[in-house]
């Protein structure tokens, strides 16, 4: 999947000129937590967060003191080194970038011109229809060899199930480089049948760990 699929396309954004008072007027309308900074040919030139605004912002408890500061520009507060996306990135690697460098948000660019932004909750929302999570079904987890066909044999065994594969994740086995862990979603609201199949397969079943099965 890439992240053209997912972005959002209609934009909030404000100018370097605007104030901190449009930026928290935007966000309070938007109900957003992001605002790209464009100029007028729609290139990114910074962003603004909220907690860019609440660090800028006086206390509730001082607000008439400092009213001059809510005049202030944009520009003033503004991230300027941010890290942007394009609408043919794969998902997973943007998520990599999110995990790696803590950010919450993503401004998408092609062509130099700001053509959408995704957000951590439109990464998680993502990944969790990627897994298929949000669908009745079961997880299988199991422990394989790392070996070329592996998975086509576990999908063998499955298929003589009948029963439809939602998703499936691959990820090390930490005590052993050895061996692999197959996360395995399937349609099936009862998997004890499969999971029987799967050791009599002469695979080794992490879980479910179901009462009467020798895992």
């Amino acid at each position: 999947m890439i992240i053209e699929e997912i972005m959002k396309t209609e934009i909030a954004t404000l100018f370097p000129t605007n104030t901190i008072a449009d930026a928290m007027e935007l966000m309070e309308v938007k109900r957003i937590r992001h605002i790209p900074i464009v100029n007028a040919e729609n290139h990114l030139v910074g962003l603004v967060t909220v907690a860019k605004i609440r660090e800028a912002t006086p206390s509730i408890f001082h607000a008439n003191e400092h009213l001059e500061d809510m005049k202030k520009t944009i520009d003033t507060i503004m991230e300027h080194d941010v890290i942007t996306g394009h609408p043919l990135d794969f998902v997973e690697e943007v998520a990599g970038l999110f995990y790696e460098h803590k950010i919450s948000c993503m401004p998408i660019i092609n062509n130099q011109k700001l053509v959408g932004i995704i957000t951590e909750t439109d990464l998680l929302r993502t990944m969790v229809e990627l897994t298929g999570v949000n669908q009745p079904g079961s997880q299988i987890e199991i422990k394989v060899p790392n070996i070329t066909g592996v998975l086509s044999d576990i999908a063998g065994v499955i298929s003589k199930r009948k029963a439809n594969i939602l998703s499936v994740m691959v990820y090390p086995d930490k005590e052993d480089n050895h061996n692999k862990i197959i996360i395995v979603r399937v349609q099936l609201m009862n998997p004890t049948g499969l999971i029987e199949d799967l050791k009599k397969a002469g695979y080794h079943v992490l879980w479910p760990n179901l009462p009467g099965i020798t895992l």
